[in-house]
């Protein structure tokens, strides 16, 4: 079913349900195909190939509302979906801010092309995927005695999207998505050490397809030797690979929803300081083939560039039309775009080489956070670092704080974000953080 086609069922939907009892209806199409290979000690251990369709219909009858989804597209089966569909809306309880959004927020068209759709995917032959994962998975097969298992995995994505709302609006994106990952296991007398390493992109021919297992092989080396350090403050030095894991309580609590919910521990503290001067982050959909890049949301709002954090202070939320009449706020947007951290002007080696006594963390493990309080408690993986030097690898660590403390602590922030991520985050240095262990 090509764009065209989407629209065309579309109307067809929003015209039949209107007819037949609601207010308003708003109508998403989509086709979404992707490709999984994963090689585990040079087998193949999984392919799969999916081609899905789907259909879904948010209908608005008496300030009630549903939402249904179906894959099955044929007109007659699709109609009498969406009979049902409204019969059984109307059991439904009422909500006085249900409507779709003002029309004066939506996405009007005519902006640039945001280059985030390979028109070369289709023709990647099968064989050049296997052998991409292969390749991947052989530069650490066997390359060392201590290996307990060796896997790799491609995967890539191709979504088509038409959206369309009863009061006017109309869009259609295209997005594709590729990435290769390996990791490692090995035997040690204190465990079986593991990582990863993995390339992303957006276009088959930008994508990193050398050195992944290698670089997963030699993270994996490094923990080897594990040591416990005592509980106390450190320095904390946090991986831009990992940093967005801290950072998830913050967007959590940004959301319109644990606003109204009360589990928000940021209720009221717009344009309030919420961390340090070091802390400034945007959201900008716009980036040229960025990851998260978009001309609408998921409700058709335009997509517009924003500040949610400058130099500390809070400077919007993440509110959808719903939550935002609910709250009395204006919409921005119920989701992120890409997200932007203001950068520093040194490296991870640089920064490493500062600290006197701290601990650089390369992974999270389980762990725990209240959206309401800000507490928070998280297992880690790293190394111990003094005078500027990695000491030894470490283990059953945990670090724990109060977000709304935690983020005042951060004094660096690295030059070394990572471009193919929604989430643009470079390494972090905090001080003064409780670590416990012995």
């Amino acid at each position: 079913m090509n764009t065209n086609d989407k629209y065309t069922l579309a109307d067809l939907a929003i015209e039949h349900a209107l007819k037949n009892g609601a207010d308003q209806v708003s109508v998403v199409i989509d086709d979404n195909r992707s490709t999984s290979i994963e090689i585990r000690d040079q087998k193949i251990d999984s392919l799969q190939e999916s081609n899905q369709n789907g259909f879904r219909i948010s209908l608005y009858a008496d300030k009630k509302y549903s939402s249904h989804s179906t894959n099955r597209m044929k007109k007659d089966e699709l109609l009498k979906f969406i009979d049902e569909a409204l019969v059984a809306t109307r059991f439904l309880a009422s909500d006085e801010f249900r409507s779709l959004p003002d029309p004066e927020l939506y996405y009007k068209g005519g902006s640039a092309n945001l280059n985030v759709f390979d028109s070369g995917f289709d023709s990647v032959e099968p064989k050049t995927k296997i052998d991409l994962a292969r390749n991947v998975h052989d530069e650490a097969f066997k390359k060392d005695d201590r290996i307990i298992s060796v896997s790799s995995s491609y995967y890539d994505n191709i979504n088509n999207r038409v959206m369309v709302a009863s009061n006017g609006f109309r869009g259609d994106s295209a997005n594709t998505y590729i990435s290769l990952s390996a990791s490692v296991s090995m035997k040690s007398d204190s465990g079986r050490p593991s990582d990863y390493w993995y390339e992303n992109s957006l276009f088959f021919d930008k994508l990193k397809t050398t050195g992944i297992g290698e670089k997963a092989l030699q993270r994996t080396i490094r923990k080897m030797g594990p040591k416990k350090i005592g509980s106390g403050k450190y320095t904390v030095l946090i991986e831009n690979r990992v940093a967005s894991r801290i950072c998830s309580p913050v967007f959590q609590s940004l959301q319109g929803n644990s606003l109204y919910n009360k589990q928000s521990f940021l209720i009221g503290m717009e344009n309030k300081p919420i961390g340090s001067s070091k802390l400034t982050v945007s959201d900008d959909p716009s980036i040229l083939s960025g990851m998260g890049s978009r001309l609408f949301d998921d409700e058709g709002l335009a997509a517009t560039r924003r500040s949610v954090i400058e130099n500390g202070v809070l400077k919007s939320y993440f509110i959808d039309d719903y939550y935002g009449k609910k709250l009395g706020m204006k919409p921005t947007s119920g989701g992120s775009s890409n997200i932007i951290f203001n950068t520093g002007t040194r490296g991870m080696d640089e920064m490493l080489a500062s600290v006197k006594k701290g601990v650089l963390i390369t992974g999270f493990i389980g762990g725990n956070s209240n959206s309401s309080t800000g507490d928070f408690s998280f297992g880690i993986e790293g190394f111990y670092i003094e005078n500027g030097i990695i000491i030894h690898p470490l283990n059953e660590m945990n670090i724990a704080g109060n977000m709304n403390q935690f983020w005042f602590n951060l004094v660096e922030t690295g030059n070394d974000f990572l471009e193919n991520e929604s989430v643009r985050i470079p390494s972090l240095m905090f001080e003064n953080i409780d670590l416990s262990g012995l």
